[in-house]
Parts: C-alpha cells; sequence; structure tokens
C-alpha cells in the first residue's frame, strides 16, 4: 500500500530512505536495507530483518560492507519508481566491482517489474515480494548457485504475526505495528491489491503482545498499521477456538481499546482508515482513552462525488462530511489530515472547484496532496483515459497546496497559548539546544533542551508557529 494515506510526519515517512541500524549480534554476514514510501515498507523492513539475524545476518549502515543490499520499495507513484531505479543503477555498478554481492528488490515493484528487473535491465539477483520474506533464506542461497531468485506469490494467510520484528531504529520511541496486510478495496488508481493480495487481520493477542514488549523496552508510541485499519476484523477460528477471551470477534474500536489498555504511557496512533469504513465506536473509543492520540488521517482524494465514483471510493462528499461530523462532534480537538489526488481522469474544473470547497469546509491540519499518476495493471489504467494535461494537473496542484498551508497555519496559530503534553521525540535537526516531539494532534513542536530527555513526556506552552512547526517552551514534566 500505499497505506491509504500515510500519516503526517516529516521524519518518520513518505519517500524517504530508512537505513537500517547495526544490530548487537555479531556476524561475518552484513544486511544493507533501505526502504521507500508508505510505513508498511518500514515495517516490513523490520520483519525482514528479524528473518535474517536468524540465518546470521547483522544489520549496516554502510553498503559498501555489505553481503546483501535489500531495497524495500513503494509502486504507488512513478517518482517512488524512479528513485528506486536510480539506487538499483548504483548498487548495480558496486556490484560489478563486487560480483558476489546480492542485490534484492523487496515488496510492491516486486511482483509488477521482476521481468524487467531481473532479465531485461539486470539490476536485481533477487526480487521477492511482500508475502514471501521467510523465503529469503531460500533465496539468497539460490543466488549463491548463479541463478535468478524470484517469489512474488501473494497469500491469503501470510502476516508475520509470529515474527518478533528487529527496530531498526534501535533507542527509538516510536513503533510501527502491523496489524493488517493486504486489501480488498479496489480503488481504480491503486494497485496495492495487486502487490499486496487480499486482506487478513491479525491475531489481536500477538498485537497486545508486541505492545507490551515495546513499552517495556522502552518505547513510547505505537502507530497500528493497515491498509484500511477499520475493516480489521478477528473471527472464532475454523476450528470453533476463540481467538480472543473476552470476545468472540474483536473489530478495530476493541482493538484500540486492548492497545491502549497496556499502559497509559503508551500513546496509540493509527493509520489509515478508509471513509466508508470508519463508525462511531472508534471515535468513541478515541474519546474514552487519554493516550489515544486526538488525530485521524481520513483520505477523501476528491471533494466531487463523481470523481469518487471514478476512483471506485464506495462513498459520496456527503458521506464523507457526515464523517467529518462525526469527529467534531465526540472529539473536537481532533486534528484532520487527508490524501487529496488533483488531476483524475476526465476531471473537470468544477470537479477541481469542489475539492477546494471541501477543504474550506473541513478545514484540514494537514495533507499529502499529489498530482494523479497513471500506474499500470489498475482499473483506471483499464477503463479510463489520463486526459487532464500536465500544466492543468500542476496548476490546480498549486491551488489545493496554496490552500492547505494557509489553513495549516490558521491550524497551528489556534495553538497559539495552550498547554500542550509532548513525548519528546530527540533534538531538533536545526539545534543540539533544543528538542522535539509531538502533541497528541501529531503536531511537531521545538522547545529548548534544558534537562529533558527523549522519551519523556513535558507540557509545552505553545509561543510560535509556523505552516509546519509550533514552538513553546517546557513548564513542567508529565507523567
Amino acid at each position: 500500500m500505499k497505506l491509504e494515506g500515510d500519516i503526517h510526519d516529516e521524519n518518520r515517512q513518505g519517500e524517504a530512505t530508512i537505513i537500517a541500524n547495526t544490530l548487537v549480534n555479531r556476524s561475518t554476514k552484513k544486511l544493507y536495507l533501505e526502504s521507500y514510501g508508505c510505513q508498511m515498507n518500514f515495517s516490513d523492513s523490520e520483519v525482514v530483518a528479524s528473518i535474517l539475524l536468524k540465518e546470521g545476518y547483522e544489520t549496516t549502515r554502510d553498503a559498501d560492507e555489505a553481503d546483501v543490499v535489500f531495497i524495500n520499495t513503494c509502486s504507488i507513484r512513478e517518482n517512488a519508481e524512479t528513485k528506486v531505479r536510480n539506487r538499483l543503477t548504483e548498487f548495480k555498478r558496486r556490484k560489478d566491482k563486487n560480483p558476489a554481492l546480492v542485490v534484492g528488490i523487496l515488496g510492491c515493484m516486486a511482483e509488477r517489474l521482476k521481468k524487467s528487473l531481473l532479465e531485461e535491465e539486470k539490476l536485481v539477483d533477487l526480487v521477492a515480494g511482500p508475502d514471501s520474506y521467510r523465503d529469503l533464506p531460500n533465496l539468497i542461497e539460490e543466488v549463491g548457485t548463479g541463478q535468478k531468485a524470484v517469489n512474488v506469490l501473494l497469500s491469503r494467510d501470510e502476516t508475520y504475526a509470529d515474527i518478533s520484528p528487529v527496530r531498526l531504529d534501535q533507542g527509538g520511541i516510536a513503533a510501527f505495528v502491523t496489524i493488517t496486510r493486504g486489501c480488498d478495496n479496489m480503488c481504480s488508481f491503486c494497485v496495492v491489491p495487486f502487490t499486496r493480495g487480499r486482506e487478513r487481520s491479525r491475531d489481536p493477542k500477538t498485537i497486545v503482545d508486541e505492545c507490551k514488549d515495546l513499552f517495556n523496552a522502552g518505547y513510547r508510541e505505537v502507530t497500528l498499521l493497515g491498509q484500511n485499519v477499520d475493516s480489521y476484523r478477528w473471527n472464532i477460528s475454523a476450528k470453533g477456538e476463540i481467538k480472543n477471551e473476552h470476545e468472540a470477534t474483536t473489530n478495530f474500536a476493541q482493538l484500540l481499546a486492548l492497545v491502549a489498555e497496556v499502559n497509559p504511557d503508551l500513546r496509540v496512533r493509527f493509520s489509515t482508515s478508509h471513509p466508508k469504513d470508519m463508525t462511531n465506536d472508534v471515535i468513541e473509543t478515541m474519546a474514552k482513552y487519554e493516550n489515544i492520540c486526538n488525530y485521524i488521517h481520513l483520505p477523501v482524494q476528491s471533494g466531487n462525488t463523481e470523481v469518487l465514483a471514478r476512483m471506485n471510493r464506495a462513498y459520496t462528499r456527503e458521506w464523507y462530511l457526515d464523517r467529518i461530523a462525526a469527529i467534531r462532534n465526540i472529539l473536537p480537538d481532533c486534528a484532520i489530515s487527508t490524501d487529496i489526488i488533483t488531476g483524475f481522469c476526465d476531471e473537470t474544473e468544477e470537479e477541481h472547484q469542489d475539492t477546494l470547497s471541501l477543504m474550506d469546509l473541513v478545514q484540514y491540519d494537514y495533507a499529502y496532496m499529489f498530482k494523479y499518476s497513471e500506474r499500470p495493471k489498475t482499473l483506471a489504467e483499464r477503463r479510463f483515459q489520463d486526459n487532464v494535461l500536465p500544466e492543468v494537473k500542476g496548476r490546480r496542484l498549486e491551488e489545493i497546496i496554496a490552500k492547505q498551508q494557509a489553513q495549516g497555519l490558521i491550524s497551528n496559530q489556534n495553538q497559539l497559548g495552550k498547554m500542550e503534553k509532548v513525548l519528546i521525540e530527540g533534538p531538533s535537526k536545526r539545534s543540539e539546544d533544543h528538542l522535539c516531539g509531538r502533541t497528541s494532534r501529531n503536531a511537531m513542536v521545538i522547545f529548548p533542551k534544558e534537562n529533558y530527555s527523549k522519551g519523556q513526556y513535558v507540557m509545552v506552552k505553545i509561543l510560535e508557529c509556523t505552516s509546519a512547526t509550533l514552538f513553546g517552551e517546557i513548564v513542567s514534566s508529565s507523567k
């Protein structure tokens, strides 16, 4: 997936690169991992590191000393694929100097481009799809015999629920926890159902246990991940065994409560919600627990019902606004972010204006905004023409970005003078004398360091802001 949408987080996500930290275990075999795209890819990379750790691999930050290089890929937008191809070309040059180096591609690009990358461009030795990571030791061994290795089979069952991920940000305070894999929605612009397969949920007990382990290891925030978290559902097994000691069926609202009850000092976030499936019980559960953050990412994609129908989003403009009204009513202080695609097939100027007017009605705190990029094998590629001119797409995107920047500034200005509970994430990027952290509403705050450190909760008075960042001073420490 792209996760249906990405959490607003300039430090932890986006089309950025995460380089794996070095693990404590010593070995002569070294693994170098890069991850691109959504949080799900970062989470998958931790699963990969765990699988190969058992095979004697340690991760490294230095690609030059690696025996195996894996690029975990995103296929949502053309820009992401271009970045990955450029990196693979660099690694091919390294392999020319070191023929023993194994270069592999993982994730969403693997299934779609396996033939091109393996046979035509000869950029990789190994291709593994999102459901085949347990097979990586065998695939690496196959490459060692001089063969090209491929496994892109999709599974109806695979969740990696029994694998304890290796946390690649050792010493971190925030972690991703995958609760579902795959997607049953067929949005016409999206490749996820074809690259990650059918939706399947994970046993809630394994999720809660993982969150407990994370808290005991010093983590103070978890983000529950899924293509569509609201459709999470764990039922009685085929043998009639109840999988949850309290309920025969666990839905997402109930899972949220179970995770929130791990410890009141463990913050809980989630991504991503689908507007057609977000019910009031999820919002009411958020209101019940102080440690479930007041932040919802609710991708709209377009403000026009006809465009939404072409996108196969299964809701209307009116339905979406009803969900916004429910959030405002039950959680008045909840921050809301979104995804917007402009220039989708046949989008008219009037339909574009409907998106702008919806933004005025909702007043988003954050947004991820993109020009439509046609992806191979999607329903949109088969059914529609990508017929909005590039210059029109660009102009419409500029208008959407300008509106969101203005609304984001207003949102942050509304926080001035308020006291906010902030979880310290670490030093500010621009000053060693300052720390940074997030509010429950997912706003980034910068403040003087004083005697505080990463992982602590502090009460911060907000004094200044830009459209993207809050600035303040610590008033007191908080539990």
